[in-house]
C-alpha cells in the first residue's frame, strides 16, 4: 500500500473544513483525505479485486478522481460514502474489463426463481472479526471471487465494511430494496459455496446450522 504522506489531520479535524478545504483547493486538503481515508478505500479494493497491485490502482484511482471532482459532491451523504462510491465504481470496472466472474445473480430456476442452496443456515454478519485468522480469510477471498462483482459489492459494503443498507445503497447508486436483493442472493450463493469447502465448515464463521 502507498506510503501516506505525513500530514497532520488536524489541519481539517471536522469533515466539513476538510470540504472546504477540498473545495478551496488547498493542497493540503487532498493529501490530509488520501490520509484519513485511504485505508478504508484499500481494504474495499482489496476485497473486491483480491489483489494488492489491483487494490492500490483502484485507490489510487479513487483518490485522484475525488480531489479532481470534488466540486459534484454535493455533500447528500458522507465523505467516506462518496469515496465508497468512486472506489466500487473503479473496481467494477476493473473487474469487468478482466471478466474473472461468472453473473451467478443472472441465474434463475426453471421457474425464474432463484437457485435454492442445499444447507439452509442462520447468517452471522461479523465476518471480518472472524477471518482475522489466514484459513477463513483465505477461503472467504476464494469464495467472494465466485460471486458476481454486483452480489460481491453488495456483500462487502454491508458484511465487512459495515456500511448501512442506505450508505450502501448510495454508494451503488441503487435502491436500499435493490442492496437488500443482492445481499440476500450473496449471501444464499455463499453459504452454498462454504458449505461444500471441506476444510472450512460453515462453524468456523460462526454459522449455526
Amino acid at each position: 500500500m502507498t506510503e501516506l504522506l505525513p500530514i497532520n489531520l488536524d489541519i481539517y479535524d471536522e469533515e466539513e473544513d476538510l470540504l472546504a478545504g477540498l473545495r478551496s483547493h488547498d493542497k493540503y486538503a487532498c493529501a490530509c483525505m488520501l490520509k484519513r481515508y485511504a485505508g478504508q478505500v484499500y481494504a474495499l479494493g482489496l476485497r473486491m479485486m483480491n489483489d494488492e497491485d489491483e487494490a492500490e490502482e483502484v485507490m489510487q484511482e479513487t483518490f485522484i478522481s475525488a480531489c479532481k471532482n470534488i466540486d459534484s459532491f454535493q455533500g447528500r451523504s458522507k465523505l467516506s460514502t462518496w469515496l465508497y462510491r468512486i472506489a466500487t465504481n473503479a473496481a467494477l470496472m476493473r473487474l469487468r474489463r478482466k471478466k474473472r466472474t461468472v453473473p451467478l445473480d443472472t441465474v434463475m430456476g426453471e421457474n425464474g426463481s432463484l437457485p435454492v442452496p442445499q444447507t439452509i443456515v442462520p447468517w452471522r454478519s461479523d465476518l471480518e472479526e472472524m477471518a482475522i485468522r489466514g484459513d477463513l480469510r483465505d477461503a472467504l477471498a476464494n469464495s467472494l471471487k465466485q460471486l458476481s462483482e454486483n452480489l460481491r459489492a453488495a456483500f462487502i459494503l454491508r458484511d465487512i465494511q459495515g456500511l448501512s443498507t442506505a450508505e450502501a445503497a448510495a454508494a451503488l447508486e441503487i435502491s436500499e430494496s435493490a442492496v437488500k436483493v443482492r445481499l440476500h442472493r450473496a449471501r444464499l450463493q455463499l453459504r452454498e459455496i462454504l458449505s461444500q469447502n471441506a476444510q472450512i465448515t460453515l462453524e468456523d464463521y460462526g454459522i449455526t446450522p
